[in-house]
């Protein structure tokens, strides 16, 4: 198999194209005798972590410079994370870039050769995989974000309970779940059902409302209805208390995470060490940004900002500027892609509410929602809020 030229930038290289139960690897090293002539083996292995860290040793016994895979969902992280401990450079690579040529067969063993020579040839560009530290901290952020979705959808079905039983009480008190809504709650569910007794468990503003509390309270709550609550609330608790454990463990993983010691590159004069609990308390200053959006951008980016040397690199990766495209002499934009969704969710929530804030992003989301519309100006405002948070990153003395 002689190649048509031999001008590749890794010579020595090996690629796996992954699915759920193994993965297809390709091996692709110079002859070693024939020059411009390279070696081909490919094989399947199973995604078991025994073979695959059989398979990470082969790789290292080979002399392979690089391993570059691509695969959907997750099955991807046992052939990263198990190989890189052996002292492999893996790349990840998103499969829009490596899509096999229109008209060829599609099978796992070409798509696998097809990575292989992409790859030798500097073709392929590596996504972003956070260290390890930053990675568990993304599993605590991302599920304590699912969890937190669950418990808002669990406190909807509460609602739908109260509105089967005609209990408008959703339609007086703003929040179901504050003080004297959940009082109200677990009186019915105690079995409670005169309307002037619940109505009296109201405090604060809720007094004044007594007589609309009572119109709301009046409805048809029976045993089905308490029985169902009760475990409604129940689950809620249970989520709420877990969310107060993840509070905890990102607390906890923030204080193993450092900045580099040489942010800048130079090596002129070494920089301190910055923890990630400092970095999240300086984001929190920022107008929009809370606690938890503040750790949510630290495990999705990192503390590490060499690996986006400027703020533009940044927002390209998280798609929050538009694409370009170019014609003969006609410049158009695109859209920017789908991006990293929980970074763009956080950074939604923060900037819909700094829109409504007297700060300069404020003012730009006012600026631009007149000529753009709300959806345009909150993407500006997210890539603003996104540019200062790569600042405050990368240089902690800036705040």
């Amino acid at each position: 198999m002689r190649e048509d030229h031999d001008d590749g930038t890794v010579a020595r290289v090996a690629a796996i194209d992954i699915a759920k139960a193994s993965g297809m690897v390709c091996l692709r090293v110079l002859h070693h005798t024939i020059g411009g002539r390279r070696v081909q083996k490919v094989w399947t292995v199973a995604s078991t972590t025994n073979t695959i860290l059989e398979l990470g040793d082969r790789l290292v016994c080979q002399g392979v410079e690089r391993v570059v895979m691509e695969a959907t969902g997750s099955y991807w992280r046992p052939f990263f994370y198990l190989p890189e401990a052996r002292g492999l450079d893996c790349w990840l690579v998103n499969a829009r870039d490596v899509k096999n040529v229109p008209g060829r067969p599609k099978t796992d063993k070409l798509d696998a050769v097809w990575l292989a020579k992409l790859a030798e040839r500097g073709m392929v560009r590596a996504s972003f995989v956070p260290p390890k530290p930053v990675r568990q901290l993304r599993d605590y952020t991302r599920t304590r974000t699912v969890f937190v979705q669950e418990r808002t959808r669990h406190k909807h079905r509460v609602d739908k309970a109260l509105q089967d039983a005609r209990i408008k009480l959703s339609d007086v008190v703003s929040d179901l779940f504050g003080m004297s809504g959940r009082a109200m709650l677990d009186a019915l569910v105690a079995g409670e059902r005169n309307p002037r007794t619940l109505a009296d468990l109201a405090i604060g503003n809720l007094v004044k409302k007594k007589p609309a509390l009572i119109e709301a309270l009046t409805g048809q709550f029976e045993d089905h209805h308490a029985r169902l609550l009760r475990l409604l609330l129940g689950i809620g608790d249970h989520l709420t208390a877990q969310l107060g454990e993840f509070d905890r463990l990102i607390a906890r993983t923030l204080e193993e995470i450092t900045t580099p010691p040489d942010r800048s590159g130079t090596g002129s004069e070494p920089a301190t060490t910055v923890s990630a609990r400092a970095l999240a308390e300086s984001l929190d200053a920022v107008p929009g940004i809370g606690p938890a959006t503040a750790q949510i951008i630290l495990a999705e980016i990192g503390a590490d900002m060499r690996r986006f040397p400027t703020p533009e690199h940044l927002v390209s990766w998280a798609k929050l500027c538009p694409r370009t495209i170019q014609s003969g002499a006609k410049n158009s934009t695109g859209p920017a892609g789908q991006g990293n969704p929980w970074l763009k969710g956080a950074l939604g929530e923060a900037a819909n509410a700094a829109a409504r804030t007297d700060t300069f992003l404020g003012a730009c989301y006012r600026r631009i929602v007149k000529r753009r519309g709300h959806a345009k100006a909150l993407v500006a405002v997210a890539r603003s809020i996104l540019v200062i948070a790569w600042h405050l990153i990368n240089d902690p003395d800036a705040f």
